[in-house]
């Protein structure tokens, strides 16, 4: 892409963050999440992003926007560019995080208001189906009863989506708008309402901006280079697992090994010391270093 024709993408969170800072651009996907007209979204704020992260890698992997409506809803909306195996148990823990947040010891449980967290995922979290969208809330198992509203899940995912796509859903607009490639995409959406004409020109004002661009193309290469390693550690994994295989001498054994490597592995991305990778997977630390090693 020339410089001329450089814009940058919703789907590094670093653009999808500064996106979520223009207001009008806000309204229009948030009226969209919550299936209500702009209009009936009367006003947003953003908060401070101050809920405690878990590890240190979230500085790499998520950048989050939190939001209060007028209503006092809250909204914690996340655009998760890498495979994060345990998404699941983050989104509910800083989902009850929000929530517990909203009162203070003594205070009365009246006051807590719904809170939403919205997963925008650049991967498929959900492999057995070709579901883009969903909503989740707590629901009695034998009647589907709905148990309470106050505490919501919406999961996006936008590798699901077809690029080829019509629809007048306004939700799955924005999936394919946070999706665009190329100026000319960007461009034919922002066709579509005003708040994406908005989200279209917020991207060409910010890929405009030296600063910014600056700022975008050092969080893509760190994302890049993630990725690269992420990729060659399960090469070696593999082969290291292949190799332990072999050796065992037997079919079952070759299986075995190449699923403890791409399990070390994985947890050694993750932080994980030889000793704690050896105790979570009930092998050896003798084991675990010919793996790393």
């Amino acid at each position: 892409m020339t410089k001329d024709n450089f814009i940058m993408l919703p789907t590094v969170d670093f653009c999808f963050k500064e996106l979520m800072q223009n207001s009008k651009v806000r309204k229009g996907f948030i009226s969209a999440l919550l299936n209500l007209s702009p209009d009936e979204v009367e006003d947003t704020v953003l908060l401070p992003t101050l809920l405690p992260r878990d590890s240190a890698d979230d500085k790499l992997g998520i950048m989050d926007v939190r939001v209060l409506l007028k209503d006092g809803t809250q909204m914690n909306m996340e655009m998760q560019v890498k495979y994060f195996e345990y998404w699941d148990e983050r989104a509910l823990f800083y989902l009850s995080k929000m929530f517990d947040s909203q009162i203070r010891k003594g205070e009365s449980y009246e006051k807590l208001q719904k809170c939403i967290h919205v997963s925008i995922l650049d991967f498929i979290h959900f492999p057995n189906d070709n579901k883009c969208y969903r909503r989740i809330h707590f629901r009695d198992d034998s009647t589907y009863e709905l148990y309470s509203d106050k505490m919501e899940l919406q999961i996006l995912e936008l590798k699901k989506l077809s690029p080829d796509v019509k629809t007048s859903e306004d939700v799955l607009t924005w999936m394919k708008f946070f999706s665009g490639k190329s100026r000319k995409e960007f461009q034919n959406m922002a066709k579509t309402n005003e708040y994406l004409d908005e989200a279209y020109n917020t991207l060409l004002n910010l890929s405009a901006d030296e600063k910014k661009r600056l700022e975008y193309e050092a969080r893509e290469k760190a994302l890049k280079d993630y990725n690269t390693q992420i990729s060659s550690a399960e090469k070696r994994g593999l082969k290291a697992g292949e190799e332990i295989g072999r050796k065992a001498g037997e079919e079952s054994g070759l299986r075995r090994g190449i699923q403890e490597a791409r399990q070390v592995f994985k947890l050694y991305m993750q932080g994980k010391s030889p000793e704690e990778i050896a105790d979570l997977c009930d092998i050896s630390i003798d084991k675990v270093k010919q793996i790393l090693d």
